[in-house]
């Protein structure tokens, strides 16, 4: 074998100009060549084969090709990689400059022989505590206990997209690093255990890691899983994981774990790791789902399935009912809700109205794409989706009368919250559920009596005003009318439909119809 090929080359991975490979051939095919299958599948020529003899297999038709051994750049130990990314390696960095001095790095130290340099190197990388030496073509660990001696102190370690072509080079280094706590080993396509091995404690104190777009596979996840009794977030994103699989006895303290991009085989895998008991958040962004259910818990009830889940991501899924959000005001814990770009938001046409309904059908939502929901606009959202399917729930067999309220099974699979918005706020009136009226001027004016609480002297003033009005312009008006700064102004209302309960009017850039105020009701102004 030429000498300029290592003896283990055979697996390996490569670097060739700027592209990345993986070595699958070593032999003769007329002289001694590589025969690499490519990241870049165009960067390839053909399948492995060479007139008519297949030397090596490739995913990609024109995913291969031949180069000479010495094109293929094998990369480097991690001590190596370090020392050039921080300015620290002998060779390229270290230079004399007078006869007592040397230009280590970037600074001049007083000649007393290499000794002292390797030294003053060890105190440079003893310092380091977050190192990244990402596109550092890193293939191996270096010598035993190198790392140990030399950058003692590390605890954060990006080594993604490096040459890194086994789990069991990145068990060398992490074991020679005690207090690891995060690393990224992302864009490494590595070969991972096939079965179980004894349990090192390389990763004891590990509480983040990133494995995206390293070809692991979830049953691969959790027999590495054993030696990473700390982590809480697991990124494993454009894997091609597309089966999952209940394990009770690892991954019991991760708090967050991202599988987006991974073409999951239905929504029903998700059950598979519903148990996690810690698992605040949950990252699905494009894993092809097309529903999300519970069998566990009916109509209005919570799941014991994802207990702890509090952030979920399914943006640019393909689900495409409503039944599925339904289902997600089953989750006991859910406070941030990330889901565009699915199909079912295509369903209503009026952006607003269709965050109004989602905030309607998950009760403990807090926070809905990013976007903060504040209480007036909870209460707005559940008072218009009341008001909008209560023709639906009397056709449905609801009616105010308690003893005659009985919705169809139908009504509330379809409405699983209507029952309880209809507890909160009182069953909507006849008056409410008629037909709209054109949007005339006069339809759009609301009646409402302004009223100081804290001046009690003064009269209560009946005013006349459009619903589309602005706190803000609210303000100004009544400024004039009263007399008093508006910018001082403090507004909230009283409805006359729910004694005793009163709502801030504190976004001055929300129209009145914003906090769903109707006329009759009563606008309380303080200062």
């Amino acid at each position: 074998m030429s000498a300029s090929v290592p003896p283990d080359a055979l697996g390996r991975r490569v670097l060739c100009d700027t592209h990345c490979g993986t070595v699958r051939y070593v032999g003769s095919v007329a002289r001694i060549w590589l025969g690499v299958e490519w990241d870049d599948p165009q960067r390839g020529k053909h399948d492995g084969s060479y007139e008519g003899t297949q030397y090596f297999k490739c995913r990609h038709p024109k995913g291969g090709s031949f180069i000479r051994p010495n094109k293929a750049n094998f990369g480097v130990d991690f001590l190596t990689a370090v020392k050039d990314r921080y300015g620290l390696n002998d060779k390229q960095d270290v230079q004399y400059g007078t006869e007592n001095a040397l230009v280590f790095g970037t600074k001049t130290v007083e000649f007393v022989g290499m000794d002292s340099v390797a030294e003053q190197q060890r105190q440079q990388l003893n310092k380091l505590v977050d190192i990244s030496v990402r596109e550092c073509a890193v293939s191996h660990a270096g010598e035993t206990e190198e790392i140990s001696r030399t950058c003692a102190n590390m605890r954060h370690i990006n080594l993604s997209k490096n040459l890194i072509s086994s789990w069991e080079t990145v068990r060398a280094i992490a074991s020679q690093v005690r207090n690891l706590e995060t690393l990224n080993v992302s864009e490494n396509k590595m070969k991972f255990p096939s079965t179980s091995s004894s349990i090192s404690g390389a990763f004891s104190n590990l509480k983040i890691l990133a494995l995206n777009q390293t070809e692991i596979t979830w049953t691969e996840v959790l027999l590495c899983a054993q030696e990473w009794p700390a982590l809480e977030e697991l990124y494993l994103s454009s894997n091609n994981i597309t089966v999952l699989e209940r394990r009770d006895t690892v991954l019991q303290t991760l708090k967050l774990l991202d599988l987006s991009d991974n073409q999951l085989l239905d929504g029903n895998q998700l059950h598979l790791i519903a148990h996690l008991p810690r698992l605040e958040q949950l990252i699905l962004r494009n894993t092809g789902i097309s529903s999300i259910h519970f069998p566990d818990a009916g109509f209005g009830c919570k799941t014991k399935m994802f207990p702890s889940l509090k952030r979920l991501a399914i943006n640019d899924n393909k689900i495409s009912q409503w039944s599925s959000i339904n289902e997600l005001d089953k989750l006991p814990s859910l406070r941030s809700l990330q889901c565009n770009n699915n199909p079912f938001m295509d369903t209503e046409k009026n952006p607003e109205t269709l965050i109004q309904l989602i905030i309607a059908k998950i009760s403990q939502l807090e926070v809905l794409n990013n976007c903060e929901i504040l209480p007036a606009e909870r209460r707005g959202a559940e008072l218009d989706y009341r008001k909008i399917f209560g023709n639906d729930w009397l056709k449905a067999g609801g009616h105010w009368n308690p003893e005659k309220n009985k919705p169809s099974e139908e009504f509330l699979a379809a409405h699983p919250r209507y029952p309880s918005l209809c507890l909160k706020y009182g069953a909507p009136e006849e008056g409410e559920l008629k037909g709209r009226q054109p949007l005339t001027l006069k339809n759009q004016l609301l009646t409402l009596t302004i009223k100081c609480p804290e001046k009690p002297e003064q009269k209560p003033v009946e005013k006349k005003l459009p619903e589309s009005m602005t706190i803000q312009k609210v303000k100004g008006l009544l400024y004039r009318l009263l007399k008093i700064p508006g910018s001082e102004l403090k507004l909230s209302y009283e409805s006359c439909k729910l004694e005793g309960k009163e709502v801030e009017l504190d976004n001055d850039l929300k129209p009145l119809q914003f906090y769903s105020i109707e006329s009759g009701d009563c606008v309380l102004v303080r200062w």
